[in-house]
């Protein structure tokens, strides 16, 4: 189709940049210096329609506006775009990953003796500190495991910039942060190209979605769009088959069958995709139950779904 219708606190300066912190087991507001109090959780920019890959991020992790922020356990001053990392997973990943710039790694002196059987030679020097020191910046009940780490934020994709063999995942107002972090863990294991969310309606970055993503969130880069419909369109002038995921579609996953470039849709459990993202779908397909159960968690069906519409290598 070428149309559709539109339808705890935690203060901490840090040579001059206020931050606010995320991470395992912790959700965080941020105090301005003004007295307002925002709630964490970045926002989308401007970019040039969607995708464009500027190191500033958005809700997600990525750039503002196209390319999105990746959930995690991480945060962003909203003035310049510090990102905080902290935790094994987030941290660990993050080190390995060459295009996360780093500015400054905090480590116990047992998180660092482990970084360095585990990694080996780090391209930044940790400061050995106290777990007390950590503590004192992120909070009393922030399970950081011994690890701080400030770093830049990583730029995402453009629309134009994807390869002709992509595979996307576009998430419909999926709000839970447990299962955006399972989305972000299975889009990891299958290769996944990036993913495509709204700057509206997605959750905030939260350490619960970092423990699920389970170190998935250096690998798959988000695309933020300010309009997930008008996003799907242009993907479908570019070629994508958009395959929206519907437990009572008529077509089944395997009568689909493999596509590229493909981008799945998902939508929130229980109300599932808007009408206005279905008539932006080339495709509504189900996976074709047997038992009693006839629908599953969406990062569950997301693993079938990619598994079963993936070109096989």
């Amino acid at each position: 189709m070428g149309f559709c219708r539109e339808g705890n606190r935690i203060d901490g300066l840090d040579g001059g940049r206020q931050v606010r912190l995320v991470g395992s087991g912790l959700g965080l507001e941020r105090e301005r210096d003004d007295g307002m109090t925002t709630r964490q959780g970045p926002r989308a920019g401007g970019q040039t329609r969607f995708g464009a890959g500027k190191p500033a991020q958005g809700r997600f992790g990525q750039s503002k506006g196209g390319a999105g922020r990746r959930p995690g356990a991480e945060a962003q001053d909203d003035r310049d775009g510090l990102t905080i990392l902290y935790g094994w997973h987030p941290v660990s990943e993050a080190l390995r990953n060459p295009k996360r710039a780093l500015i400054k790694l905090l480590a116990t002196e047992n998180a660092a003796l482990r970084l360095a059987e585990e990694i080996g030679e780090l391209r930044i020097t940790p400061e050995i500190v106290k777990p007390g020191a950590i503590t004192g910046l992120l909070g009393p009940d922030a399970v950081h495991q011994g690890l701080y780490l400030e770093a830049e934020p990583l730029a995402g994709p453009a629309f134009d910039a994807l390869p002709d063999d992509a595979v996307l995942l576009a998430l419909d107002q999926i709000t839970d942060p447990h299962n955006v972090g399972a989305i972000v863990r299975t889009a990891a294991a299958f290769g996944v190209t990036a993913i495509v969310t709204t700057a509206r309606h997605s959750p905030t970055v939260t350490g619960v979605l970092a423990k699920s993503a389970s170190g998935g969130l250096e690998h798959v880069p988000f695309v933020v769009v300010r309009n997930l419909a008008e996003a799907l369109i242009e993907l479908g002038e570019r070629g994508f088959t958009r395959v929206g995921l519907d437990s009572e579609a008529p077509e089944t996953l395997d009568a689909v069958g493999p596509r590229a470039p493909l981008v799945v849709v998902l939508g929130a459990e229980g109300k599932g995709l808007r009408q206005r993202t279905r008539e932006c779908c080339d495709v509504m397909a189900r996976i074709p139950f047997r038992g009693a159960i006839q629908s599953l968690n969406v990062s569950n069906a997301a693993a079938i779904t990619l598994y079963a519409l993936m070109p096989r290598a």
